[in-house]
C-alpha cells in the first residue's frame, strides 16, 4: 500500500512540476521508440556553397572533407555505446554526391538569439536512401561556412574585439522516411540554448596592434597550416580500433549523444530504483 501511495505521488507531482520527460526530439518518445529502430549515419558532408569566406576556400573545404572522414566513426561507435537505437550503421558513399543529390536547399536563420545554417532535404531521396539501406531514420550531419558577431578577448583578456567572424559550422539532422525531422542541431528544445562553432577560420590580431600602438585591431584569415593543426589536435578513442578523433569534433560529439539521448522522468527513475531494490526492502 505504501508503495502504490507513493507511486501515485510521484506521478502526480512529476505531470505537475515536470510534465513530460525532457527529450530533445520533435516527435514523443512513444512514437520514436515504435517508429526508430534502426539508424544510418551518412558520411559527414561538406556545404562548398555556404559562407566559407577564406581566401583559399576550396582548400580549407578540403581540409574539412578530410576531418569528416576521420572523425565520423567515433560518432558512430558513441551513437551504438547509448543503446537508444537498436542498430547502427554506416552508410557508405561519396559525401559530395550525397549532399549534390539529397539537398533541396539551405537557409540562414536567425531563431531564438541562434544564427545558424538549415538544411532541407529531397524527401523522395531520402526514402530511397533508406529503403536501399534498410533504414528507419537516417544522420545527416553537414559541415559549413557560417558569419556571425562574436567577442574575442586578447591573451591577457585585458581587451576584446567584438564584431563579425567567419567559422565552420556543424549542423546534423535525424531524417525519417516520410522526410520528417525528428531531430536537429543546433536544438532548440534544449533548456539553455547554445551553439558552439566547429573552427573560427579569424581572429583579431591584437599583437599587431600593440606594435603599431594602434588601437585599430584587424581581422585576419588563419592560415591554412593553422587551420590544418587545429583539425588534427586529437585524443584517443576508447573503442577498439578507434585511433584519435579531434577535439574539434569531440566537443560537438559530446553534446550531439547528449541531446539525442532521451531523459528519463521522475517516474522512470524511481520505478528503475524501486525494481533494484532488494525484496525485503519493498515490504
Amino acid at each position: 500500500m505504501r508503495k502504490l501511495f507513493r507511486l501515485c505521488f510521484v506521478v502526480v507531482a512529476s505531470l505537475s512540476v515536470f510534465g513530460c520527460a525532457a527529450d530533445h526530439y520533435n516527435v514523443p518518445r512513444e512514437t520514436l521508440e515504435k517508429k526508430v529502430k534502426v539508424v544510418g549515419v551518412a558520411p559527414f558532408m561538406v556545404d562548398p556553397q555556404s559562407d566559407i569566406r577564406h581566401p583559399e576556400k576550396e582548400v580549407v573545404s578540403n581540409l574539412a572533407k578530410d576531418a569528416n572522414q576521420k572523425n565520423e566513426k567515433e560518432l558512430i561507435a558513441r551513437l551504438r555505446e547509448t543503446g537508444i537505437y537498436y542498430s547502427v550503421r554506416q552508410v557508405d558513399g561519396d559525401p559530395a554526391e550525397l549532399y549534390t543529390r539529397l539537398l533541396a536547399h539551405r537557409e540562414r536563420r536567425d531563431d531564438a538569439g541562434i544564427i545558424y545554417n538549415k538544411y532541407f532535404y529531397k524527401k523522395e531521396e531520402i526514402r530511397q536512401l533508406l529503403s536501399a539501406n534498410g533504414l528507419d531514420a537516417i544522420l545527416l550531419v553537414t559541415v559549413n561556412g557560417l558569419t556571425r558577431p562574436g567577442k574575442v578577448f586578447a591573451s591577457n583578456f585585458l581587451s576584446y574585439l567584438e564584431t563579425e567572424y567567419n567559422y565552420l559550422a556543424l549542423s546534423a539532422q535525424l531524417i525519417d522516411a516520410e522526410g520528417n525531422t525528428l531531430w536537429e542541431y543546433p536544438n532548440f528544445r534544449q533548456g539553455s540554448l547554445s551553439y558552439e562553432m566547429l573552427l573560427p577560420l579569424q581572429y583579431p590580431d591584437f599583437d599587431e596592434a600593440a606594435a603599431n600602438l594602434s588601437d585599430k585591431v584587424d581581422v585576419k584569415f588563419k592560415t591554412v597550416a593553422g587551420i590544418k593543426a587545429a583539425f588534427a589536435q586529437g585524443k584517443p578513442s576508447k573503442f577498439p580500433n578507434g585511433g584519435e578523433f579531434s577535439t574539434l569534433y569531440g566537443r560537438h560529439f559530446d553534446e550531439m549523444i547528449s541531446l539525442l539521448t532521451p531523459k528519463k522522468s521522475i517516474v522512470e527513475r524511481i520505478t528503475k530504483k524501486e525494481t533494484a531494490k532488494p525484496a525485503a526492502e519493498k515490504q
